[in-house]
């Protein structure tokens, strides 16, 4: 009898929730699985155990975009940022085989073990723009995977990763992936730096366009006037290296 439920209640699954997706006890009762259930089918190896009150239905291993979607519908503001965002849509530097995943969010996490096991990732909660922003102004799913995760647009992306240099993100590299992404759409890049908070962000995108003759520089000028004193944002990188950022 038990083993019957089981076969019946794995099939109800298979057919109707998406494969490579952690799946709570919650979402395995809306589908008449409960708790009890759940563990007896862990138990005979009918779904794979991740966490606590967490399951992978049998035979998946955690996808990419699956375990981003899982985390996106419980932290706030959760999303694929910086050079990341950058290169899934199409800018980036150099090839990586497995780079680690660059995540934003408006919450503290601790990323989970079953993520980071496959998907070697950083989270960060930095605040880079203020409260007149709307919280997903910049924030899209890539156009061939519309139920999948939000991913920085090109502009977003480019100043989270500038918000970076200094820490885990190389100057040179940033240089080089502000010059790749030569057009910005102006209308979106201003009203980014319109309501970014942060001197070095916009300071540095000043510098580099400037110093690469990018079309976008008109834009990034007013904005750098605009904040902070007419000293120089003076950084000092990780690798010892010192930038000086004019007004």
């Amino acid at each position: 009898m038990a083993l019957t439920r089981s076969h019946s209640s794995i099939q109800r699954l298979l057919e109707a929730l998406p494969r490579g997706e952690p799946v709570e006890t919650s979402t395995l009762a809306e589908h008449g699985v409960s708790p009890q259930l759940a563990s007896y089918l862990a138990k005979r190896g009918w779904l794979q155990h991740l966490s606590r009150g967490l399951y992978l239905l049998v035979g998946d291993q955690p996808s990419r975009d699956g375990c981003l979607t899982y985390l996106a519908r419980r932290i706030p503001g959760f999303h694929v940022g910086s050079k990341t965002a950058l290169a899934w849509r199409g800018v980036r530097h150099n090839l990586v085989t497995r780079e680690q995943l660059e995540l934003w969010g408006d919450q503290p996490l601790r990323l989970p073990v079953w993520l980071t096991e496959h998907y070697p990732s950083r989270y960060q909660t930095t605040r880079l723009f203020d409260v007149g922003l709307p919280s997903d102004f910049g924030l899209q799913s890539l156009p061939e995977k519309l139920n999948g995760p939000l991913v920085s647009v090109p502009e977003r992306a480019l100043l989270e990763m500038l918000c970076n240099v200094g820490k885990h993100q190389s100057v040179d590299e940033a240089r080089h992936l502000t010059e790749i992404l030569r057009n910005p759409r102006p209308e979106v890049l201003d009203m980014l730096l319109t309501h970014c908070m942060r001197i070095k962000v916009v300071r540095l995108a000043r510098q580099f366009a400037d110093e690469l003759e990018l079309p976008w520089a008109k834009i990034v000028h007013p904005h750098s006037q605009r904040m902070g004193s007419d000293r120089r944002w003076m950084l000092r990188t990780r690798n010892g290296e010192l930038l000086s950022l004019k007004k």
